[in-house]
């Protein structure tokens, strides 16, 4: 079967894009040592095996991440679909300097992307974060401009509430919504989702894997590279971890059962949500790219779906250390 295809957005602000894409933020930060060279031979073989939606923003690293993915896909950016993002502002050395939805900063923004890119337009551009204190009107009207200027094919949000997301859709059409989504993270599904099928809206679900922790081999996160940012993440930690070691369980058993990766089985379920909705795992090495890429031939009966769906307890702990910067209303 392979990779396949499927469709984010409808009518004319629709994008196809590969039916599960690459999450390259861990390449360049949050995730221990980097090691570009492995990185940028990861993003050629997803190429080659179908993997085509490659997901990047200008903070990872910051700012290097972009460089990598660019270098990465030199030559072959007519094979790609390219997606960044902008809004969570860092400084040269890492700072943390807040989200930024200013016309000035979102016109500045996509210039410094694409010289860091190397291409001369993005296919979906986002904005990373909402900016509470700039009108949501404002930042997609300044992100219209891009499209407008041919820098930019398609816009999307990330981690938007429903609220934001009207609003945006009403300024410019919007292809894409970006937030979490795994078997431990269902969040969107309450009100998010709906609206998005609603609008024609396609979701693009990042850490499909729980950041890992439903590949079942993350068992002791203190054993973690010291600049691992999981190290810190609630649900990581103590008791939240032992009870979510419940759902790893309970995929683990499914996988053995059908002689595959607990990892695969993750994906498989995401993947099953809808065709409206495009999985980015995230990886820095072949070996897991390729593991990722064959959940696309992994299939769930329907007990087996009702088995995920329904049995398994939900997640305990916090998303992130602070989840101020979310605009979400689930």
């Amino acid at each position: 079967m392979g990779v396949g295809r499927r469709v984010l957005g409808s009518g004319d602000r629709s994008l196809e894009v590969s039916a599960q894409g690459l999450g390259c933020m861990g390449m360049s930060e949050f995730y221990g040592a980097r090691d570009d060279a492995e990185s940028e031979a990861t993003i050629r073989r997803a190429i080659d095996l179908g993997v085509t939606f490659i997901d990047t923003a200008d903070m990872y690293g910051p700012f290097v991440n972009e460089e990598l993915v660019g270098r990465a896909i030199a030559g072959r950016r007519d094979d790609v679909q390219l997606a960044t993002k902008f809004g969570q502002k860092r400084g040269p050395n890492g700072e943390r300097l807040g989200t930024d939805g200013s016309p000035e900063y979102v016109r500045q923004c996509i210039d410094d992307s694409l010289r860091r890119l190397g291409v001369d337009h993005v296919d979906l551009w986002y904005q990373h974060r909402v900016d509470r204190t700039v009108p949501i009107e404002e930042t997609v009207g300044a992100m219209a401009e891009a499209v407008q200027a041919g820098k930019v094919r398609f816009l999307g949000l990330s981690e938007a509430g429903t609220d934001t997301i009207r609003r945006a859709n009403a300024v410019h059409p919007i292809t894409a919504v970006q937030t979490e989504y795994s078997l431990w993270t269902r969040d969107v599904e309450s009100k998010v989702l709906p609206l998005l099928r609603e609008l024609g809206i396609g979701l693009v679900g990042y850490s499909p894997l729980g950041r890992g922790f439903l590949t079942g081999t993350l068992t002791n996160p203190s054993k973690l590279d010291e600049k691992d940012t999981r190290r810190n993440h609630p649900r990581f930690q103590g008791y939240n971890l032992a009870l979510n070691m419940r759902i790893v369980d309970a995929v683990k058993r499914i996988a053995d059962a059908k002689g595959v990766a607990p990892g695969q089985i993750a994906l498989a379920w995401v993947l099953s949500r809808g065709d409206d909705v495009v999985p980015i795992p995230g990886t820095k090495r072949r070996t897991y790219l390729e593991e990722n890429a064959a959940a696309c031939d992994v299939a769930l009966d329907d007990a087996e779906l009702q088995a995920l769906t329904e049995a398994l307890p939900a997640a305990t702990g916090a998303r992130y250390p602070d989840m101020a910067p979310i605009d979400t209303d689930v």
